[in-house]
C-alpha cells in the first residue's frame, strides 16, 4: 500500500482496542442512551450512577449474553450514531439473578484511560444497545478530542491516590495542576493505606512540590529507604503546609518535624529520622 493510500485509510476501533490489549473476542461494546425515564440515566448521573445502571442487566438471554465476556468497553450516545466512550470494565461474574434482572460485579479499568470522554466513535448499529466487540471493531473513530482541563483544586483540598499522582504528572488535562504544584515547596504526607502508617516529608531549596512528588509518580518510593519495598498503589498523598520557594530552609525544616512529632511518624510511621 502506498503511502497517500495508507494516510486516506480511516482510523477504526480496531487498532485502538488491540494497543490496548483487549481481545475483541473477549469484550462487548455497550451503548447506553441517556433517558429521564426510571432507572435510566442522564447528562447529570455520576459516574458511580453509570456504573451501577450497567451493572443491572435483563435476564433474558435473548437481550444479554447469557455468559457475557471479561471486557466491556462501554459508550454513551451522542449525537445520533455516535458514541463517546465513558469507560472499559472488567466483568468478574455474575453475582444474583431475580429471574428479571442480574447483577454483575463489574470494576472499572485502566484500559483507554486516556481517551475516557475523548474517544468518538461511530455507532452503525443504532438499535443495538450491545454487541461483540469484535463487530464493532471496524466502527470507525469520529474523532478523539483534546482532554478537558481539570480545575485545580486548592493545595488544602489536596488527596491523590498514586494512580492519580501518576495522572497529574503526566496528563495535558492536569497541567494548570502541575504549574500550581510547581510554584511551592513545603511538607507532604504519604499514607500507606494498607495499615494506616504515615511518612512525613519535604520539598525544599531548588525542589518544588511538583518535582517532589514526580519522583513518587515515577518509581513510587522516590528514593525513601523507608518507602522501598511497599506497594505505592496503596499509597495516598495530600500536603501538610505549602511555603513560598523564598521560605528559609530553617523555618521549613521546623515544619517537617513538627508535623512528623504530630503524627508520630517517627515511632509508628515510616520516618526513620
Amino acid at each position: 500500500m502506498e503511502l497517500g493510500q495508507l494516510l486516506m485509510t480511516p482510523l477504526t476501533l480496531a487498532p485502538i482496542l488491540a494497543h490496548a490489549g483487549i481481545d475483541p473476542l473477549d469484550a462487548i461494546a455497550i451503548r447506553h442512551a441517556y433517558s429521564r425515564e426510571h432507572d435510566g440515566i442522564h447528562a447529570d448521573s455520576t459516574d458511580e450512577e453509570i456504573l451501577a445502571y450497567t451493572r443491572d442487566q435483563t435476564s433474558d438471554r435473548r437481550f444479554f449474553p447469557a455468559v457475557p465476556p471479561r471486557f466491556w468497553i462501554v459508550f454513551i450516545k451522542e449525537g445520533g450514531d455516535q458514541a463517546r466512550l465513558w469507560a472499559v470494565l472488567e466483568n468478574r461474574g455474575q453475582v444474583s439473578d431475580n429471574g428479571s434482572r442480574r447483577t454483575f460485579d463489574l470494576v472499572e479499568t485502566d484500559h483507554l484511560a486516556d481517551l475516557r470522554e475523548r474517544l468518538v466513535v461511530g455507532w452503525r448499529s443504532p438499535r443495538s444497545f450491545w454487541m461483540h466487540a469484535s463487530t464493532a471493531a471496524p466502527y470507525p473513530v469520529v474523532s478523539i478530542a483534546d482532554a478537558q482541563p481539570v480545575p485545580f483544586p486548592g493545595f488544602d483540598r489536596l488527596i491523590l491516590e498514586h494512580p492519580q499522582l501518576q495522572a497529574v504528572m503526566r496528563e495535558h488535562r492536569y497541567a494548570a495542576w502541575r504549574t500550581a504544584l510547581a510554584s511551592v515547596v513545603g511538607i507532604y504526607l504519604i499514607t500507606d493505606t494498607r495499615d494506616g502508617r504515615h511518612y512525613v516529608g519535604k520539598a525544599d531549596g531548588k525542589e518544588s512540590i511538583r518535582q517532589r512528588w514526580n519522583a513518587y509518580a515515577t518509581n513510587g518510593h522516590g528514593g525513601n529507604r523507608d518507602l522501598i519495598g511497599r506497594d505505592p498503589e496503596s499509597f495516598r498523598f495530600s500536603l501538610l503546609r505549602v511555603f513560598d520557594p523564598s521560605t528559609p530552609t530553617e523555618e521549613i525544616n521546623a515544619a517537617e518535624s513538627h508535623f512528623k512529632g504530630a503524627l508520630d511518624s517517627r515511632t509508628h510511621g515510616l520516618n526513620a529520622n
